[in-house]
């Protein structure tokens, strides 16, 4: 089959499309025909390996995915895809059922930049909406998941006031629209210009053009400020956010997000129901990786940026 390796940590250009044996399904597992991956901040930084080698950060992560290259050389985490085969007692799913997940359960688990994957069927993954394409379902986990997991910590309530910092991206557009459909909140987003009507489209209340306006002195309250860009993680911005709008600061940067079997099939009733939009700013086949990478590592995308496979 063919993936995408990465032969060290560096820039895009480890990235190499390569043939690789096809993966067998054991017992308790499914493979799962991938034809489409979510490439995210997140796969950057491991494929960069972007934490000081020697700091307390960089030595866990080393320990976790390895120190000259991953242990894994397959990177990616989000996927959507059909199982095509089942190993011995696999009761949860049977071959062509659509599917949408991640591979993050326990720990940092790769391997969707690739034709196929043998996951375990308690994987979280959930029955793919028949009403969205491959390429929508792989565009939610990642920015749903995490925003959910930190409105969750923000512990957001119906009626509240919340504040999203980078709006426009994809945990943001996520976060935009839970905190508005699922929470019952009152939504104020923060982006640029060009993202005004997008972010406004997906649910926001108001939304500040951060490169005219700047939020902490409107003097506006807020119940919860959520940070979906990681950027403004230093702790001046965050004194600064916390005096001026007096709400909880809760940034993407505060901690890892843990996925539930629960969040994906919210996610699919969601998505079936017309209350969650699958938010893509660009799709790139698997062999131009590289690309696609390189546009993640900008910064600019609005929303996901998707691999289509298969």
């Amino acid at each position: 089959m063919k993936a995408a390796i990465c032969t060290g940590y560096g820039s895009p250009e480890v990235l190499q499309i390569r043939d690789v044996p096809k993966p067998t399904p054991k017992h308790y597992q499914v493979l799962v025909k991938i034809h489409a991956a979510d490439v995210n901040a997140s796969d950057c930084i491991v494929r960069g390996f972007k934490l000081s080698r020697w700091s307390p950060k960089g030595i866990m992560m080393g320990a976790v995915i390895g120190f000259r290259r991953p242990r894994n050389p397959i990177l990616g985490m989000i996927f959507a895809g059909e199982i095509e085969a089942v190993g011995e007692g696999v009761k949860r799913y049977k071959p062509g059922d659509a599917v949408f997940g991640t591979t993050i359960k326990g720990g940092m688990n790769f391997g969707t930049y690739a034709e196929y994957k043998c996951l375990s069927q308690d994987s979280i993954m959930a029955l793919k909406p028949a009403s969205i394409s491959y390429v929508e379902a792989a565009a939610v986990p990642y920015g749903a998941g995490l925003a959910l997991c930190f409105l969750k910590k923000g512990r957001l309530q119906r009626g509240q006031k919340i504040l999203i910092y980078g709006a426009s991206g994809a945990i943001g557009t996520a976060a935009v629209q839970l905190a508005m459909y699922h929470f019952g909140a009152d939504v104020t987003g923060v982006c640029s210009t060009k993202n005004l009507d997008l972010v406004l489209s997906l649910g926001a209340e108001r939304v500040i053009d951060y490169t005219k306006e700047d939020a902490a002195t409107l003097g506006e309250r807020y119940d919860l400020i959520l940070d979906a860009v990681g950027k403004r993680k230093s702790s001046t911005f965050k004194e600064q956010c916390q005096q001026a709008l007096t709400g909880k600061y809760i940034s993407v940067d505060g901690g890892n997000p843990h996925y539930t079997l629960d969040d994906m099939r919210l996610f699919a009733d969601l998505l079936e129901t017309g209350k969650f939009k699958a938010v893509i700013d660009r799709c790139y086949p698997l062999d131009d990786i590289v690309e696609a990478h390189r546009y993640v590592d900008t910064g600019h995308k609005r929303g996901n940026v998707i691999l289509t496979i298969a």
